[in-house]
């Protein structure tokens, strides 16, 4: 799927998951839980490496390997590679009421494996969940 850089573009996204998603057995909160993860990848990028440039565009392609769906998306923005990002203490996000900030943390405890790569201005993130076929 190609998603244009507008937060408007995820109700797109949100739909072409969960029809996607229903060819799998996975469980109505698997479905959600990763529809939440892609989502917030995907408005990361939208928000922060493109600024909501209606010009610009990521790609999420999904793929299924023996036991696993594999969510790859690709862009070409500001490189942000999540697996570098430092969990902030929540105690102190707590006591400053600063809106955002958590959802790399979700995306993390959702996904079983996450993968990041950046080459020639071409940035890519694999989010991977395992699953019982």
């Amino acid at each position: 799927m190609k998603i244009s850089c507008q937060t408007t573009a995820l109700s797109d996204l949100r739909v072409f998951l969960k029809e996607s998603l229903k060819d799998f057995r996975l469980s109505e909160i698997d479905q959600l839980q990763i529809t939440l993860a892609v989502e917030e990848v995907c408005a990361n990028l939208i928000i922060h490496s493109h600024k909501c440039n209606a010009l610009d565009y990521i790609v999420l392609n999904i793929k299924q390997n023996p036991g696993k769906l594999i969510f790859e998306i690709t862009d070409e923005g500001k490189a942000f590679n999540m697996l570098d990002y430092e969990v902030p203490d929540l105690n102190k996000v707590k006591g400053e009421k600063r809106k955002g900030g958590l959802g790399i943390i979700l995306v993390k405890k959702i996904m079983d494996e996450i993968e990041f790569e950046s080459s020639e201005g071409k940035n890519t993130c694999r989010l991977i969940k395992w699953f019982q076929s």
